[in-house]
């Protein structure tokens, strides 16, 4: 793949049903077992679909610690065959029934959840194979779709966002451009018409602009609007469309959003800061979608994760006056502040989440404490880059 990753497990297995490939990264399980959602998606290539599944779940690892959950950062990928958008029927429990069993070859250190391709419906399906598993719908206990917890998130952090750049907390009046209206942009377009914010809406799906009608926002290719003259621009869709090229063509203050890995390359932090534009880096910005889940693990409140995902305002701000304090740009301060955590668990067992939940000591869906119970699981204490191997 050309590059080297320092992550504890990579799984690759071709499911004996399906005849597809499923990929299982877990970068870290020093907090807790890692947690991250299951992508379903149509690849070119396999290497592609591993390399994505070991950003992102470096990207969950960060966003764990940051949140200061008791997890670790995992993500899994099914790759699926060109022209298939969405498998149904009984190719789709074919599937599933695949990615189960792949996700009790570790024994509990990784611990699956929707993601782009899969909804809370699948989890309650995987649920049949697998208790490591969680996003399930509510009616079974579960928190169902995270995407309104996800989006009153990225509306906590565009008020920190607006409060340090224009002095003043406040969102109405303000602009921004959402690129991508799915469920969690969506969500976030509904949230922000409500506070009067003037928004600009794209996507790749034209069918996206009766909601652009309905809220009274403008309507705008995904090109232009990634170049529209905003406070702020909130790429909400798959990650990477903040790129090099694309850098010296922005218009907007602030970028903060929903998606994963926003920008092409870490160094282009620097490229914005010397622009004057805000990155919010997105693993503090969206973690609220993976607050609303890890509650399962220690009995589901929907109170408490609207609070949670309040919070990240105030997560946020503690970021950025960290990067103003330092002379550094708020991605590389998010990132030193998880790599502290992840330190200071390699030495002494973490405090109980500031949720004021304990993590249950025992059980199938509990949340070990670093160092304890089996040590093939989580409690690892060395990482050493790995490559891609196959198991069958």
């Amino acid at each position: 793949m050309g590059e080297r990753y320092e992550h504890e497990t990579l799984l690759v297995r071709r499911g004996p049903r399906s005849g597809l490939p499923t990929v299982i990264a877990v970068h870290s399980t020093a907090l807790g077992p890692a947690l991250g959602g299951c992508r379903m998606w149509s690849y070119a290539t396999l290497e592609g679909a591993v390399a994505d599944a070991l950003r992102l779940s470096r990207a969950m690892t960060l966003k764990a610690a940051v949140a200061r959950l008791p997890l670790g950062g995992g993500k899994a990928v099914i790759r699926l065959p060109a022209g298939v958008e969405r498998p149904r029927g009984v190719f789709r429990e074919a599937l599933l029934h695949d990615f189960a069993e792949a996700i009790e070859r570790l024994g509990g250190s990784y611990i699956t959840a929707e993601d782009v391709g899969t909804t809370s419906a699948d989890m309650a399906r995987l649920g049949r194979w697998t208790e490591h598993v969680v996003g399930r719908p509510a009616e079974q206990g579960g928190g169902g779709d995270p995407a309104a917890f996800t989006a009153a998130g990225v509306e906590a952090a565009l008020h920190a966002c607006f409060e340090h750049v224009f002095g003043a907390r406040t969102l109405a009046r303000r602009s921004v451009a959402i690129v991508g209206v799915g469920s969690v942009g969506g969500a976030l377009a509904l949230r922000l018409a409500r506070r009067g914010v003037r928004l600009v809406l794209a996507d790749i799906d034209p069918a996206k602009r009766a909601l652009a009608r309905a809220l009274g926002a403008g309507w705008m290719s995904t090109a232009d609007a990634l170049r529209a003259r905003v406070d702020a621009l909130a790429p909400c869709a798959l990650g990477g469309v903040i790129d090099a090229e694309l850098v010296p063509e922005l218009r907007c203050r602030i970028i903060c959003g929903a998606a994963n890995n926003q920008l092409a390359g870490d160094e282009l932090a620097d490229r914005l800061a010397a622009e004057r534009i805000l990155y919010a880096p997105d693993f503090v910005v969206n973690a609220a979608g993976l607050i609303n889940v890890s509650l399962e693990l220690t009995g589901y409140d929907a109170a408490r994760a609207q609070r949670r995902a309040a919070a990240i305002e105030t997560v946020l701000s503690d970021v950025l006056t960290r990067a103003r304090d330092a002379g550094e740009t708020p991605l590389r301060a998010a990132t030193d502040l998880a790599h502290e955590r992840l330190r200071l668990a390699q030495l002494a067992p973490p405090p109980p989440d500031d949720t004021g939940a304990q993590a249950p000591s025992t059980g199938t869906s509990a949340l070990p404490t670093p160092g304890r119970g089996d040590p093939t699981h989580w409690g690892r204490r060395t990482r050493r880059p790995i490559s891609a191997r196959a198991h069958r």
